[in-house]
C-alpha cells in the first residue's frame, strides 16, 4: 500500500489529528498495521541510509512500530504520525550507531559487525550503472545535514516534517535541499 500525502488519507480507524483517551486494542492494532504497511519500506530505507547494518535494520524498524503501538494505545497526539515515525527511526538509528561505536572503541568481546553488508541488494544492482554511481557519489559527499534532508525528502516527507525529524528550521531544510539538488544537477550534466 503506497502512503498518500497525508496520514488521514490512509483511512485510519483512529482519528488522525486527535489526541484522545487510550483507544480500544483492536483499533490500535488496526491503525498500527495500516501504518506499518504504508511506511515500513521507507523507514527501512531511511535506517539503511543512516548506516545501520542489515543485521540490525529490521530490529530498529520493529522498535519503531512497537513505539508507535504504545504511542497510539496511550492516546498520544496523532496529528503527524508519518513525521513521528521517521523521527523515532532517526533517533533509534543514531542511538544504535553510537552504541556500536562505543562497543568498537572499548574493544567489546562481541563479534565485530560490519558497517555495511557486502551482499548487493536489488537497489544496489539497480543503481550499478555509471550515471547512478556518479550521483550516489555526489550524495555520499554531501554534508550530513544536506544528505539527511535529501533522504527524508526522497521518502516523501514535507519540509515541516523534515524540520521536526532533524530538529532544524524550515529555512535550513530549504537551503540544505537546494544545495543538494544543485550538486546533483551539476553532476548529472557531466
Amino acid at each position: 500500500m503506497a502512503p498518500a500525502a497525508h496520514d488521514h488519507a490512509l483511512d485510519l480507524p483512529l482519528g488522525v489529528g486527535e489526541s484522545v483517551a487510550p483507544a480500544a486494542p483492536d483499533e490500535v492494532r488496526q491503525t498500527v498495521l495500516l501504518l506499518f504497511d504504508a511506511y515500513r519500506g521507507g523507514v527501512h530505507r531511511y535506517v539503511r541510509a543512516l548506516g545501520v547494518t542489515d543485521r540490525d535494520r529490521d530490529d530498529i524498524v520493529q522498535e519503531v512500530f512497537l513505539a508507535l503501538f504504545d504511542h497510539v494505545a496511550r492516546g498520544k497526539d496523532r496529528s503527524n504520525l508519518r513525521g513521528w515515525i521517521f523521527k523515532v527511526a532517526h533517533n533509534l538509528a543514531l542511538r544504535h550507531r553510537a552504541r556500536e561505536a562505543r562497543r568498537r572503541r572499548l574493544g567489546s568481546l562481541l563479534e565485530p559487525r560490519p558497517v555495511l553488508d557486502s551482499t548487493p541488494t536489488p537497489e544496489d544492482r539497480y543503481l550499478s550503472g555509471q550515471r547512478q554511481a556518479r550521483l550516489l557519489a555526489v550524495v555520499d559527499a554531501l554534508p550530513a545535514r544536506d544528505r539527511r534532508c535529501l533522504q527524508l525528502r526522497a521518502e516523501g516527507l514535507r519540509y515541516r516534517e523534515i524540520s521536526r525529524v532533524l530538529g532544524i528550521s524550515l529555512g535550513s531544510v530549504a537551503n540544505s535541499l537546494a544545495r543538494a539538488l544543485a550538486r546533483l544537477r551539476r553532476a548529472d550534466e557531466r
